[in-house]
């Protein structure tokens, strides 16, 4: 099997630069970003903050050090975050929360990773010396653990008035935010509105190599660089990255749709295959969810990739497949075809 033949569908971070983006970065104009001296990083900012309807941003080396400024930022060690219990925060940053913030994070019980203003109602509690002093809202566009589910807008306004109305700042963790503005139709300003901070992520569905843009007001943006600076996020001549990223926001975000898609038609032909669990209906987005037999995720996902497919086990019988710009829609058809080929030979050898 060649490396064009594999089927690599454990991530929308397993894309690469396409020769296009290449050029791009190689023909960046840069400068001494920690400076503020690189013209590509300075331009990507402008015109991040204005696609997400802030006054300033800041130009990071991932999301996750995106999230956790923002933690830094708006919280002091001892306060309480609340969010959904299936965030990002919770499950994918290396305790990233409490050793750099030292905040605790106190979770909501969701659907799909969306809690509704209601239940935001009930986990905030009056502001008393014996207990974390509440101070962030977190929410995240989409919901990788449930299933990439894009929140409504309706949602987000209510939430955070919500928290706003407590007295609580909030964060948008908007790693695949631009999936959502597309599955949804609704302006990345207009999901962020009623959120202090919001970054989005280039290194997902947008195919570039890396780099987060973490927007807010001014004063947060300043001191999100501080602290940035202070973890050693600086990356000098970094426009060769922001070089990346804009030519992602110039020419990948329309195509997310085919990514889209591609994850709706995979998730209806293993639909019915011998032993697989799937709500199909529930696909929104690039996230693909689905449950094999009990305990058996881990023995799956290795046969697949003995197959030439790659997919990641997400607990004892819960499997995810994500599409992105490197698998097209042939690939789709030959990777289900694999998954199905594998349900049946499971099938007759368990007869």
């Amino acid at each position: 099997m060649t490396v064009a033949d594999f089927i690599d569908l454990a991530s929308d971070t397993k894309t690469r630069p396409t020769a296009a983006m290449r050029a791009a970065m190689a023909a960046a104009e840069v400068g001494d970003e920690r400076a503020h001296e690189d013209p590509s990083v300075n331009r990507l900012l402008e015109r991040c903050a204005a696609l997400l309807g802030k006054e300033a941003a800041v130009f990071l080396p991932s999301g996750t050090m995106a999230n956790e400024i923002a933690l830094a930022v708006h919280c002091r060690p001892g306060d309480a975050v609340l969010c959904d219990a299936t965030s990002h925060l919770i499950g994918f940053e290396g305790g990233g929360p409490a050793a750099l913030a030292g905040v605790m994070i106190e979770p909501i019980a969701g659907r799909r990773g969306i809690f509704d203003a209601s239940a935001l109602r009930a986990a905030i509690r009056a502001d008393v010396p014996h207990a974390p002093r509440q101070r962030l809202v977190v929410a995240e566009q989409t919901s990788n653990l449930g299933g990439g589910a894009v929140w409504p807008r309706a949602t987000l306004d209510e939430v955070a008035a919500t928290a706003h109305e407590a007295r609580l700042a909030t964060h948008m963790d908007g790693a695949r935010l631009l999936n959502a503005c597309i599955a949804s139709g609704v302006a990345a300003a207009e999901h962020a509105r009623g959120w202090d901070s919001v970054w989005i992520d280039f290194s997902k569905g947008l195919g570039a190599p890396g780099g987060a843009v973490l927007a807010g007001t001014r004063a947060f943006c300043d001191e999100a660089f501080r602290i940035k600076l202070r973890w050693g996020g600086a990356m000098r001549q970094s426009g060769i990255i922001a070089a990346a990223c804009e030519y992602a926001l110039d020419h990948h975000v329309e195509r997310l749709a085919e990514d889209h898609a591609n994850a709706r038609r995979f998730a209806g032909l293993i639909a019915g295959a011998a032993g697989i669990t799937i709500a199909a209906d529930d696909v929104q987005t690039n996230l693909v969810y689905f449950d094999v037999e009990a305990g058996g995720a881990g023995a799956f996902v290795a046969a697949l990739q003995a197959r030439g497919v790659r997919m990641v086990a997400m607990g004892p019988s819960r499997v995810r497949a994500v599409t992105h710009l490197d698998v097209d829609a042939g690939a789709i058809e030959r990777a289900a075809a694999v998954v199905r080929a594998l349900c049946e030979e499971k099938r007759r050898n368990a007869s």
